[in-house]
């Protein structure tokens, strides 16, 4: 029951979300809607999705409950803008950010905290 509609790999669960994490050293969840803060930052995912061969790109639906453990997440307390996307290292948040994000900020983001 997928609620986004992108070519990166959508996570359904907070279990998926959790065996991800711990499974891979560097990655990226988009936790959004389908809304024009949101698409060109799945834009952007599946465009660095090559470039980045070392980071998962996935994305999960603001409006799954599962995505409960995203929007709960003490990083992100007082965000109030989507996408809230989340970098994981090692199975921890490096870094958290709130609302539209450009091509340079995600790279930023990807080098300093996934490197």
């Amino acid at each position: 029951m997928n609620y986004l509609r992108t070519n990166i790999q959508e996570i359904e669960t907070a279990d998926e979300l959790q065996k991800i994490i711990n499974e891979n050293e560097n990655v990226m969840v988009c936790c959004g809607r389908m809304g024009p803060m949101c698409i060109p930052v799945y834009e952007i995912m599946e465009e660095l999705e090559e470039e980045y061969e070392n980071v998962k790109f996935y994305s999960m639906g603001f409006d799954n409950p599962e995505s409960v453990v995203i929007r709960s997440a003490p990083e992100c307390r007082g965000f109030m803008g989507l996408p809230f996307t989340m970098y994981y290292k090692n199975g921890q948040v490096a870094k958290a950010t709130t609302s539209i994000q450009n091509m340079t900020q995600v790279k930023e983001n990807l080098d300093n905290h996934l490197a």
